[in-house]
């Protein structure tokens, strides 16, 4: 594996998901494995989890990091081509990729979407010009697209909390004021569409937020959310902003928001988020304090997706 940008860099996703498993059983058992190695951590944008589970992912390997917060401690980088720099922006991503590249084994990127072309944003500019530039292995840490580690994590949980061999799995959006990237959704679509994830995955939410068919698949489309939640295993709610009149919120309907009576549809169902999430504006406090929530033990799992990828990425590239 040379990056990780999306399920496609994966060539066996059963090896994978256990191996994070399997480091959550030891998460030091390879506590050498990356000594002498550099991750470098790039940060356009705000995090928390991703920041800080990949961090600790590469501590318990053995590797040295170095982190940078982009937005408010690197030069602005420019990614247009043969463009006349008068602009805010001080530095070319040529430069700046490249020279990242001299310092780091491995590079970690995160790089939201503006949310006003669709074009400029599917075309995953800055994660792109890395990969171009650094001329070492890149990670995502989440894209104008794609969220891999996200997905993964994802995977991993509903292997671990699965009670039935195919479960059923509803990506179902849920309310919000503002305009969210499409990143996570698109990515657990991708992921939960493989045929080796062994799901029965079903995506539900209101008419004009269909995902790109890249990436939704052949997932069954309910509008219904409520039919689309009867007999769900797990239920993992998500914002995103409309693809197709694209960034725009077409709906704040509060009827969409997931509380008991929803999950009582559902066949005991563990309710699963990325994070952050805004308590009561998508999902009630009954839920997120109930026994089917598994958000937290989801965003402890992201230690150990990191450091399946980052093993992985170790051997195939040193």
């Amino acid at each position: 594996m040379r990056h990780f940008i999306s399920i496609k860099d994966v060539e066996n996703l059963p090896e994978l998901v256990n191996k994070a498993l399997d480091f959550k059983k030891d998460p030091w058992k390879h506590a050498e494995f990356g000594k002498h190695k550099t991750l470098g951590l790039i940060f356009l944008n705000p995090s928390l989890r991703t920041r800080l589970s990949t961090q600790k992912a590469a501590q318990t390997l053995g590797m040295s990091i170095m982190l940078m917060n982009f937005d408010n401690e690197g030069w602005a980088l420019e990614t247009e081509e043969g463009v006349v720099m008068k602009g805010t922006s001080a530095e070319h991503v040529k430069e700046g990729a490249a020279v990242v590249g001299q310092y780091c084994d491995i590079i970690g990127v995160r790089s939201f979407p503006k949310l006003r072309s669709r074009d400029e944003d599917y075309s995953d500019v800055m994660l792109s010009k890395f990969i171009q530039y650094a001329n070492v292995p890149i990670v995502s840490l989440e894209s104008s697209i794609l969220h891999p580690l996200q997905s993964l994590t994802d995977l991993m949980t509903i292997e671990e909390y699965r009670t039935v061999k195919k479960p059923k799995v509803v990506l179902t959006w849920v309310p919000h004021f503002k305009s969210l990237p499409q990143a996570v959704p698109n990515s657990f679509a991708e992921w939960m569409n493989h045929p080796d994830a062994n799901v029965d995955f079903v995506i539900t939410h209101p008419p004009g937020y269909e995902l790109a068919e890249q990436f939704r698949g052949k997932a069954e489309i309910i509008y219904d959310q409520n039919e689309a939640l009867k007999d769900a295993d797990f239920v993992y709610a998500k914002n995103w902003s409309s693809y197709h009149q694209y960034g725009k919120v077409l709906t704040t309907d509060s009827s969409w928001v997931i509380d008991n009576s929803k999950m009582d549809l559902t066949n005991n169902g563990k309710f699963m988020h990325c994070l952050p999430l805004r308590r009561n504006l998508k999902v009630m406090d009954e839920v997120l304090d109930g026994p089917q929530a598994i958000h937290i033990q989801q965003a402890a799992n992201r230690v150990h997706a990191a450091q399946a990828v980052l093993k992985k990425m170790l051997e195939d590239n040193f």
